[in-house]
């Protein structure tokens, strides 16, 4: 078995329809072929095969088949596997795996090959504003902006992100896979285009963060155990506290009134705002909370029943188009 496997990068898409169960399972899967498992969320993982093809007597496009087969037949998730030496390289052919669902470019020649003809808004990490300054500068494709001078590329794009994306260019990414779990914490900010005073403008901006954070943790399936508000005043200063949340959750209802106690704790008054900061924190997998739980409240009932209506239409058309009114009143 050729040793170059222990240098072999899985990147891992499920298809954009996968529920965020579909994904969580794909990773559980992931580290039944390797313990070095990267969660990309929502939808994409990256793994490190290192010496997997050697324990499993199979080539990396032939393990990379067998773990497809064995995520459609099990969990009923169709995924396309970019193979390569390095996180940019795989996730670039992962996006472009043909019929197979798989493409494997198992050294530097095949790497430049497959590169080359991309047009270089192909390439993983480059943004829209990037490859339209390469564009302009007559650089269409992938190949193209490899074989460009650094110096060159540096001044069109900035020293650091033109040196990085010619590196990915050439298929070049020192950037290590990591294993690690789920996200623990995340995060949501708000700045006013002026410093506010107004607490009908604050709650409303604070609302929105809410609505936003909740729809992300339960897309990635999670609960939130704690939650910070950090404020930054007119003056530059700063303040923040925590709150537990009664129970673990991940309803915007839940977040917003352990949010809103936060708020009124702090006692503001007439100070002036410049910048909201929220924090959803010590996040577990939804199954490590408390069951579903009847409130007798018919209103929150309704509520906690229309959310996964709204995270899908949400997801599709845009995170503002639907929620809570107060969350949509503009806050600037």
């Amino acid at each position: 078995m050729s040793t170059d496997q222990d240098h072999v990068i899985w990147h891992v898409r499920c298809r954009p329809d996968t529920t965020a169960d579909g994904h969580r399972r794909v990773l559980d899967l992931l580290g039944d072929f390797t313990p070095v498992v990267q969660p990309l969320p929502p939808l994409a993982a990256l793994a490190q095969l290192r010496g997997a093809g050697r324990l499993f007597q199979a080539a990396p496009g032939r393990l990379a088949a067998r773990f497809r087969i064995q995520a459609l037949a099990k969990h009923g998730v169709d995924t396309h596997i970019g193979i390569a030496d390095t996180w940019a390289t795989a996730a670039t052919a992962s996006a472009h795996p043909g019929t197979s669902g798989i493409l494997h470019l198992p050294g530097h020649r095949a790497v430049e090959q497959f590169l080359a003809p991309l047009p270089v808004r192909a390439l993983h990490g480059i943004g829209p504003a990037q490859a339209a300054r390469l564009e302009a500068f007559g650089l269409h494709t992938i190949g193209a902006l490899a074989a460009m001078d650094e110096t060159v590329v540096c001044r069109v794009l900035g020293g650091k992100a033109g040196r990085t994306l010619r590196d990915r260019a050439r298929g070049i990414d020192p950037r290590a896979i990591t294993a690690r779990r789920m996200p623990e914490s995340t995060s949501a900010f708000h700045a006013f285009d002026r410093d506010v005073y107004d607490p009908v403008l604050v709650r409303a901006a604070l609302l929105d963060l809410v609505t936003t954070l909740g729809q992300r943790i339960r897309g990635r399936d999670q609960i939130a155990r704690k939650l910070t508000l950090a404020v930054r005043f007119a003056d530059g200063s700063t303040t923040e506290r925590t709150r537990a949340l009664p129970q673990p959750s991940a309803h915007t209802d839940d977040l917003r009134v352990t949010l809103f106690r936060i708020l009124d704790s702090m006692a503001f008054q007439r100070a002036r705002i410049r910048r909201l900061l929220v924090t959803v924190e010590d996040l577990r997998p939804a199954g490590e909370g408390p069951g579903t739980q009847i409130s007798l409240d018919p209103a929150r009932e309704d509520r906690l029943s229309l959310e996964p209506v709204l995270d899908r239409i949400n997801t599709r058309y845009g995170r503002r188009l639907a929620g809570p009114a107060g969350a949509y009143r503009k806050a600037s």
